[in-house]
């Protein structure tokens, strides 16, 4: 069979360690182990025995983890190596040759490389970006049919930060249950809102929903590789015999520090110190795209701490990307790998000194290039 390689991140693990600003990723400025053990006693952490760890989770963190959900228990939760791992043993564990299932796109394309290596027929669900990129539900009725084994959506969205109403969730919700499709969602985003609440998950609305999530975004801790998986207790139980022969356990010391991030007075100090970040960023983009002259634009996206950016240049993306790369030293994801052409994906929730540095320096090498005339 032939293998899909995962695109993005063949591109940023070859060069994000080459150039001088990395804006590829998807995450704020991640906090350091100083952070998080701020006004805690580091001595649990210090004296932890370095044994194998609880393979499905420690207690506490399981415990943690199901707390920010309703009508969950510790039963419910399988701890991974990152929601990477999650989604990875959702798709080996659910999904067989000739399945169909449905992928949002743009979108973070590791469902849809995992279930193409699966031997899987990948359907996509295109966005709409004269609608700002919402999901266009009359066609998810058309996709998903009878033989539709999963439905998979992130939400909030990676690379739009778009996010679902209530309304569409239901209706997602009750396409997947007119199917009997597995609906997977991807909440990695959860908390990065910049204006009302949390995101409400898809949990407890249908007994075939599975949740993904991590620390990696929303607390800015993508280094512990921690994320986990919510489901049904047998589902839960499928997929920790799978995590056995892939990794045992995720580690003692990364498992330790996840059980304080998610105390809720710690919790609680992460999740606005990403939002504040975020919101620096997003003025500081928003001024700088209004000083190109037409060469980009952008809508500001309602969650995430990333920017989904159009280019109007005479370049494709990865192009762009490449030209960037290699003449400024700049590194952005390039939108033909997240499923959308003429489009870069940046992170924004960088100190703003950075982020306005390679701001300056993608300025300066498309300063001689003309925008494409509008049609």
């Amino acid at each position: 069979m032939d293998f899909q390689n995962f695109e993005l991140e063949t591109f940023q693990s070859k060069f994000e360690r080459t150039v001088d600003y990395n804006l590829a990723d998807s995450s704020v400025q991640c906090a350091a182990v100083n952070d998080l053990l701020a006004g805690q006693d580091a001595e649990p952490l210090l004296n932890l025995p370095l044994y194998y760890p609880e393979v499905n989770g420690t207690a506490l963190l399981r415990e943690r983890i199901a707390a920010l959900y309703s009508d969950s228990s510790a039963g419910n939760v399988l701890v991974t190596v990152g929601a990477s791992q999650a989604n990875s043993l959702i798709c080996s564990t659910l999904l067989e040759p000739g399945d169909e299932v449905v992928v949002v796109s743009p979108g973070y394309r590791q469902v849809w490389g995992l279930a193409r290596n699966l031997g899987c027929v990948v359907r996509e669900l295109e966005l709409r970006p004269e609608d700002n990129w919402r999901l266009d539900l009359d066609e998810l009725e058309k996709l998903a049919g009878p033989k539709t084994r999963m439905i998979s959506v992130v939400n909030p969205n990676n690379p739009t930060g778009t996010i679902l109403r209530e309304d569409e969730i239901e209706r997602v919700v009750a396409i997947s249950e007119k199917t009997g499709a597995w609906l997977h969602a991807d909440e990695v985003y959860c908390d990065t809102e910049q204006q009302g609440g949390p995101t409400p998950s898809f949990w407890g609305r249908y007994d075939k929903v599975i949740v993904a999530n991590s620390l990696s975004k929303a607390y800015g801790l993508a280094g512990l590789r921690i994320g986990w998986v919510l489901a049904g207790a047998a589902t839960v139980e499928a997929l920790w015999r799978r995590h056995e022969y892939a990794l045992i356990a995720a580690a003692g010391p990364s498992m330790k520090l996840a059980e304080i991030a998610l105390a809720p007075t710690k919790r609680a100090v992460l999740v606005e110190r990403q939002k504040r970040l975020t919101r620096v960023g997003q003025q500081t983009l928003n001024r700088w795209v209004g000083e190109q002259g037409g060469r980009f634009s952008w809508t500001p996206p309602p969650a995430t701490s990333i920017a989904f950016v159009r280019s109007h240049l005479h370049l494709s993306s990865v192009e762009l990307a490449d030209s960037l790369r290699t003449r400024v030293s700049v590194l952005v994801a390039p939108g033909a790998y997240l499923g959308a052409e003429n489009h870069f994906r940046i992170a924004l929730g960088y100190q703003p000194e950075k982020l306005e540095l390679a701001l300056e320096r993608i300025a300066e090498a498309v300063a001689t290039l003309d925008p494409v005339a509008a049609s």
